[in-house]
């Protein structure tokens, strides 16, 4: 898991672009020359106006006159919802008022409850014209916010940048206005026309591919939602004890964990309002019928209760900001924001040394012998190369090739002696610096490299697989089973969650960013310049260097989950773990319910709300640049399922999907989901597979089809893994 502060200590290192504000300047005069239409749906006019209901998230402020008056600093913005808000409009309007030393600073969009599917449009003078008084009144045609004229319930307001201050804007007169004939008829139009021809093939003949239903995992987070429901309507398959407070985590404790960078250097009570310890949590795993990946600690410290603080402001002084329910807590930083040494280790932490976490896992092995199997792989902590970042009060140095080889041998060696059957996984780094060089060489800069060049200039991985695989013929004991890296994407605006910018060229972006994952030929859109083609990477450096090992991708994320480019994206990822013969793979940490992110998921693990899913055996498919085709069929051949994913933004594919080496098809049920809410609906049924299928603009779909007999006799690559 990766903090704001971890990431512009990279991004200084490799000189990337950094996401502060921009520069003040003066608003320049509105342009806007058509008259305002008609107000029809009325949203705001001196108080909220029928149904319309306030759904956050920024501070409101005295009114003035007949005006809301918003503070919109850190990014603020006002969510205005109407659940029961039925047919089509020609556009948003509204007056603000606010400084103009600030410039164009408003981006507005129109989206259902839980799905951001369409643009964000920043207001520019394009948008305004300027009134008496400072004020000046805006309008935003649908055919920018919404120009497929998709229904919609909410309306979001909020600064694209971060205004100084309280970001004090006004605000009046906010509606959506009548609906403009003549984009009326473009959209009817635009719906009624042909899509784009696409033709798509599976190839019924070829050998298949296994897939481990361990590649649709995810990943608690102790800073999100403890045990919520909600997290397991994925229907994933696995779950990962993981992220940064986990390498402090107590188990003796129980509940005892430190929030690191991440949250103030905090011992911290995550169970305060539930059984938040290991065993619950396998427990739920279990009676889920969920695999779990477990992290455990070899930093080397762990909290030593739930109250101590890493910083306390009562011995160092005031620093930079304290949480508000602990005014003790500081963030580590003087006023100035410099770093503060940090005192002794003990004044959080206890030592927790090999013999520690074996008794741990002794402790697991027992549990297990009573209440039943669950955990699948034990994970060598998490992201070693960031410990002087995330953990600096009780690991202020930068990590090392020798540190890092070291202490896994050690502590997998206690994992391996209590549990002898159990798959052990590391070195979980975080990305693309993290896999060629040390925390010791991003100090120095990556040109110097001096701990890197002391171990003949290999890059980390590699070096780290070499040696345990030196380790296992010099004992006989092997420690590592599993590859395990971090990945997210590093071109600007992807952002993790629900953050990230979604405007059409980050969304493209977005999804492209995917093929570092696999495609040789594609240059990473980043500080990096060059290819990542990480899981083929990583088949290289285990064939190279320790052959047998398997594959995992302990977190990754690409941003926007609420955006159908977030979703888009996730499920063109775990298509292609699918394809590329992943083990495992721990979405951090899980996309929240009717997200498109969660339909991802749902596309692969339940997209008809019965259970029904993507198969365990893959099929080679081709297919055009615009759209991704993932095929699986059944061990009898007699059922196919395929997810089909329209890229594109603004057209609709008429695909044609090519069964090849497949008999006829018997029959073939289409479930599409577009942005929705109500998930994947299915659609009117066709006879043959051999009819083009409709795909929408941004949309994924899912394709059954019923075969009368087999396929072409072919010989499986392998198994799947047996959760």
């Amino acid at each position: 898991m990766r903090s704001s502060s971890v990431m512009l200590l990279w991004c200084v290192a490799f000189n990337c672009h950094g996401a502060s504000a921009p520069a003040a300047s003066l608003r320049a005069p509105g342009t806007r020359t058509i008259a305002t239409p008609a107000i029809v749906e009325p949203i705001f006019e001196n108080g909220l106006k029928g149904p319309w209901q306030d759904h956050g998230w920024t501070q409101h402020l005295p009114k003035q006159g007949e005006a809301e008056v918003l503070s919109l600093a850190s990014y603020g913005g006002w969510i205005l919802a109407n659940e029961s808000l039925t047919g089509v409009y020609g556009g948003l309007v509204f007056r603000f008022r606010a400084n103009p030393a600030w410039g164009d600073f408003f981006q507005v969009r129109v989206d259902s409850d839980k799905a951001d599917i369409n643009p964000r449009v920043t207001i520019g003078p394009q948008h305004r014209v300027d009134l008496e008084g400072g004020w000046s009144e805006v309008f935003v045609s649908m055919s920018e916010l919404n120009p497929t004229l998709t229904p919609f319930k909410r309306v979001v307001l909020r600064a694209a940048k971060a205004l100084p201050g309280k970001g004090e804007v006004e605000l009046a007169h906010l509606g959506l206005t009548q609906l403009d004939p003549l984009l009326a008829a473009k959209a009817e139009a635009l719906r009624a026309a042909p899509g784009q021809p696409a033709s798509f093939v599976v190839d019924c003949a070829a050998p298949t591919t296994a897939i481990s239903p361990l590649i649709y995992g995810i990943a608690f987070s102790a800073l999100r939602e403890n045990q919520s429901d909600h997290q397991f309507k994925v229907n994933a398959t696995a779950r990962r004890w993981g992220g940064n407070p986990t390498s402090r985590y107590n188990w003796e404790i129980g509940n005892a964990w430190n929030t690191g960078s991440d949250y103030f250097f905090m011992n911290t009570d995550y169970g305060h309002k539930t059984d938040f310890s290991w065993s619950t949590f396998l427990d739920v795993d279990r009676d889920r019928k969920l695999m779990t990946a477990l992290t455990v600690p070899i930093l080397g410290w762990v909290a030593k209760d739930t109250k101590s603080v890493g910083f306390p402001v009562s011995e160092m002084g005031k620093q930079g900001q304290t949480p508000d329910e602990n005014s003790n807590a500081g963030n580590g930083q003087n006023k100035a924001g410099d770093p503060l040494t940090p005192g002794p280790q003990s004044l959080t932490s206890v030592r927790a040394p090999p013999e520690f976490i074996g008794q741990w896992v002794s402790a697991i092995t027992e549990f297990e012998k009573k209440r039943g199997p669950s955990v699948q792989m034990y994970i060598l902590d998490n992201e070693p190369m960031l410990w002087h970042d995330t953990h600096r009060d009780v690991h202020p140095n930068p990590a090392t090739y020798d540190e890092l080889i070291e202490r896994t041998i050690a502590y997998g060696t206690a994992v391996r002696k209590a549990a002898p059957k159990a798959l052990i996984a590391g070195p979980a780094e975080w990305g693309w610096p993290a896999y060629g060089y040390s925390a010791a060489d991003a100090k120095a800069g990556f040109q110097l490299k001096p701990d890197r060049r002391k171990h003949g200039d290999v890059p980390l991985i590699e070096w780290y697989l070499q040696k345990l695989a030196d380790h296992e013929k010099q004992t006989g004991v092997k420690l590592l089973d599993v590859l395990d890296l971090h990945y997210y994407p590093q071109a600007k605006g992807m952002g993790v969650g629900d953050e990230g910018q979604t405007d059409r060229e980050s969304s493209a972006l977005r999804i492209r960013s995917t093929r570092s994952l696999w495609d040789a030929r594609y240059t990473d859109e980043s500080y990096i310049k060059e290819p990542i083609r990480l899981i083929p990477r990583m088949k290289e450096w285990v064939a190279r260097n320790y052959p047998g090992l398997k594959l995992s991708i302990g977190e990754y994320n690409f941003g926007a989950e609420r955006h159908m480019s977030g979703g888009l994206a996730l499920a063109e990822a775990l298509g292609r773990f699918g394809q590329h013969g992943l083990y495992s793979a721990f979405y951090w940490t899980y996309p929240t319910e009717g997200t498109p992110a969660f339909w991802a998921f749902r596309a692969f693990r339940n997209y008809d709300g019965k259970g029904a899913h993507f198969l365990d055996l893959g099929m080679p498919t081709e297919g055009p640049p615009e759209g991704s085709l993932f095929a699986s069929r059944s061990e009898d051949g007699k059922s196919l399922i395929l997810v089909a994913l329209n890229l594109s933004p603004t057209d609709a594919l008429d695909a044609n999907i090519d069964l090849r080496g497949c008999p006829r098809a018997d029959s073939q049920k289409v479930f599409t989901y577009s942005g929705d809410p109500r998930g994947f609906i299915e659609q009117p049924k066709e006879s043959t597979v051999g009819h083009s299928v409709r795909l929408p603009p941004y949309s994924m779909s899912v394709i059954e089809v019923a075969l009368p007999k087999a396929p072409v006799p072919t010989k499986p690559a392998g198994k799947p893994a047996t959760p």
